[in-house]
């Protein structure tokens, strides 16, 4: 670095020391320091673009920072950052089918329905009378529907976010020690230099280093329909194919720390929230359940100790008005109607993470986007 680089860098470094940094993806966490030019740096800084930018700055920079050359990296060095960053892949969340399925299920208007199920099967079973097994099976059944109708959209959402995953590169040519070698992606760390050809998947983002007539197929990621050209110095993304010609580069992104870990992990994100479909739905079974709740009381008062109504038949008069003072179809009806708006979606190569999502996507009155 010039002496004037050197200075902008100290001073960067300074006013921004305390702001959070980007972690890694994973290893040990403690802060590892490096030496440049005699300042001490934490490696996590070297992926905070506030800091220092790897995707703009000149490559010999670059090369000073992620402190590798163009013959890569030795075993020791490789091991060293795995501890510390943690493998070239993008963890997915492990989701329990069985209480994937039941969380349909949790919510108020299912749990009148189930109240109701309840009262069916188990309590109008008296006067030498068998229990309510029309209603109790109809009830059920809706709910089977309305749950597997759910479960079955987000099951294949999730399926297409591991689609994304399983499009990444599976193996990489990489330099280590001097000489070239082929490793699983999953193996690859910032400051390693890999070579990539025509038909090549991308496995890290990277800085080129070397270039011949290179175009890189970024549909994936940006929406661009055609290839972008690229040159010594530009960046390159993990997940984009490599449509003409050769190239060497340094890796600058690993995992979730790559623009496409970034956005894979938004995709993953996208039904933490809970959503307005879901809140007018949870205040229409709420009121019910508020509702139901004082009628039932009213009528017991009414039916026992008023007219003495016998047991079994004061049970199916509260059956009626458990099932009848709810709309026990509209969780079905609304499942159903999204499913198909998902289907439709998915047909034009959108990914539904959380079918009520849907609702609010038809509520969108502006949609702000770039040219791609």
């Amino acid at each position: 670095m010039s002496e004037h680089e050197e200075n902008t860098v100290h001073a960067s470094s300074a006013a921004d020391s305390e702001k959070q940094h980007l972690k890694p993806n994973g290893g040990s966490g403690d802060h590892e320091t490096i030496n440049v030019n005699g300042m001490n740096l934490a490696v996590e800084d070297l992926y905070d673009k506030e800091k220092y930018d790897l995707s703009t700055m000149d490559t010999s920079n670059v090369f000073t920072l992620l402190q590798t050359s163009p013959k890569g990296l030795t075993d020791q060095e490789v091991a060293a950052r795995l501890e510390k960053f943690g493998h070239n892949r993008i963890e997915q969340k492990e989701v329990n089918p069985i209480l994937q399925f039941l969380s349909f299920m949790w919510n108020p208007l299912s749990w009148v329905m189930e109240a109701a199920a309840i009262v069916a099967i188990a309590l109008s079973n008296g006067e030498g009378k068998p229990p309510d097994w029309q209603d109790f099976v109809g009830i059920v059944l809706l709910l089977l529907a309305n749950s597997a109708i759910g479960f079955m959209e987000e099951r294949q959402a999730g399926n297409a976010v591991k689609a994304l995953m399983d499009a990444l590169a599976p193996q990489a040519k990489v330099r280590r020690n001097g000489e070239w070698a082929t490793i699983e992606a999953s193996d690859l760390v910032p400051g390693d230099v890999v070579g990539i050809k025509l038909g090549d998947i991308i496995p890290a983002d990277a800085r080129l280093i070397q270039a011949v007539n290179v175009s890189i197929d970024q549909a994936a990621l940006t929406g661009e329909s055609l290839p972008v050209g690229k040159e010594k110095g530009d960046e390159i993304f993990s997940g984009s194919t490599v449509k003409q010609g050769e190239a060497e580069a340094v890796v600058i992104g690993t995992g979730a720390n790559t623009f496409f870990g970034r956005a894979a992990k938004l995709v993953q994100s996208a039904g933490e929230d809970i959503g307005h479909l879901q809140t007018v739905l949870a205040k229409i079974g709420n009121f019910c359940i508020i509702s139901i709740a004082i009628f039932l009381v009213a009528e017991i008062f009414v039916m026992y100790p008023g007219f003495r109504y016998s047991y079994r038949r004061g049970i199916d008069n509260l059956l009626v008005l458990l099932i009848g003072g709810i709309p026990i179809a509209m969780p079905t009806v609304l499942s159903v109607t999204l499913a198909m708006g998902a289907k439709q979606l998915a047909e034009h190569k959108a990914i539904v993470t959380r079918i009520t999502a849907i609702e609010e996507l038809a509520g969108v009155t502006i949609l702000c986007s770039d040219k791609t």
